[in-house]
């Protein structure tokens, strides 16, 4: 199936679900949903995905979907408690970093290997894709979920320079999951796991030296206020983080058909590729307010990136032994990855 940019525009307009003749009064059939996630409302997710996902959801129903939005998870718990949420109920909806929970979908960690990604639509159609064929009814099978994507490429932000691995060594790095955490120690830095909210803090303080985000996330987390380096890396990503859209299953099982496939008709393949698309399109302005303050950014050159690649390479071997423990064969994964990502069309 070829996706175009074309074919994501069906995914706003999509009809709204007429009512049910002889059905109860509209108001014994209102639902209310709670979604639950980490960041600020202000934030590029919420305010460019999550929240024109809900609004799209709440016009096509009618009114009859209501979708309550809760940021910086303000309904309790921590970050990596979220998909526990969905599964359990404490709230209808969650969006998470699936990677806040190691080990726990292994198969998802195909597209967090350094340097996997280069495009984050084609990531996100590949992960939605190998969601539904090898993730949906196994790893996956306790919760239901409307969408999988990937950020836009990987970024280090430092407070001092760095070009080449040697730079990291001794340095204390935010990662944003297992792999980058992996990827960090192969480099010889020390890697810090926290959560995306407690990064400014860490770096006001000295608690790290740096992290790794996406630059769209900068903005909301004044990372280029506290820190005055960066280093991409040309025509590739250093590393990825997946996301995941999640309701409780019982949840949307309980909701009228009409319902049901208002929902499944804004979630999907489309709007994955929607969702990772519109993440990385919001790289470019965060990076401008970096430029704009007279920060270093360093553009590594193919060359340089090759030096980072080879670092890297254990990281794939310890990958792949840790999938073949699990029964899982990740030389398969990473195959059909590529393979679907080389097949996007935009």
């Amino acid at each position: 199936m070829k996706i175009t940019r074309k074919s994501l525009l069906s995914l706003a307009g999509a009809a709204a679900v007429g009512a049910v003749l002889g059905a109860v009064p509209a108001v014994a059939q209102d639902v209310t949903l709670r979604m639950h996630q980490f960041l600020p409302d202000q934030a590029n997710v919420p305010k460019l995905i999550l929240y024109p996902w809900a609004d799209r959801v709440e016009a096509a129903s009618d009114g009859r979907i209501k979708i309550e939005r809760y940021p910086s998870m303000q309904l309790g718990g921590t970050p990596p408690e979220l998909m526990d949420q969905a599964i359990d109920g404490v709230a209808d909806i969650v969006w998470t970093v699936v990677g806040y929970t190691p080990g726990r979908y292994p198969s998802t960690e195909v597209f967090e290997l350094p340097f996997m990604t280069t495009n984050a639509r084609a990531a996100s159609s590949a992960f939605w894709q190998m969601f539904e064929k090898n993730m949906k009814d196994t790893e996956f099978k306790d919760v239901k979920i409307l969408g999988t994507w990937v950020h836009g490429p990987g970024v280090l932000h430092t407070s001092n320079p760095v070009t080449t691995p040697a730079d990291m060594q001794g340095l204390k790095i935010r990662g944003g999951s297992r792999l980058a955490n992996v990827l960090l120690e192969k480099v010889g830095a020390t890697p810090v796991g926290m959560p995306v909210p407690a990064i400014p803090e860490a770096l006001s303080k000295g608690v790290v030296d740096g992290t790794t985000v996406p630059w769209e996330v900068t903005g909301s987390l004044k990372v280029s206020e506290l820190v005055r380096n960066h280093t991409e890396f040309e025509g590739s990503s250093l590393y990825t983080l997946t996301f995941v859209l999640a309701m409780n299953k019982d949840r949307f099982d309980s909701l009228d058909p009409e319902l049901q496939k208002v929902i499944e008709d804004n979630s999907g393949l489309e709007f994955s590729i929607l969702a990772g698309g519109t993440q990385a399109d919001a790289d470019g302005p965060e990076r401008q307010v970096a430029v704009d303050a007279g920060n270093n950014i360093i553009l590594l050159s193919d060359a340089d990136v090759q030096t980072w690649k080879d670092a890297s390479r254990p990281v794939y071997d310890d990958w792949l032994a840790d999938m073949q423990s699990e029964g899982i064969d990740g030389q398969a994964l990473i195959d059909e990855a590529r393979a679907l990502m080389d097949a996007y069309e935009e």
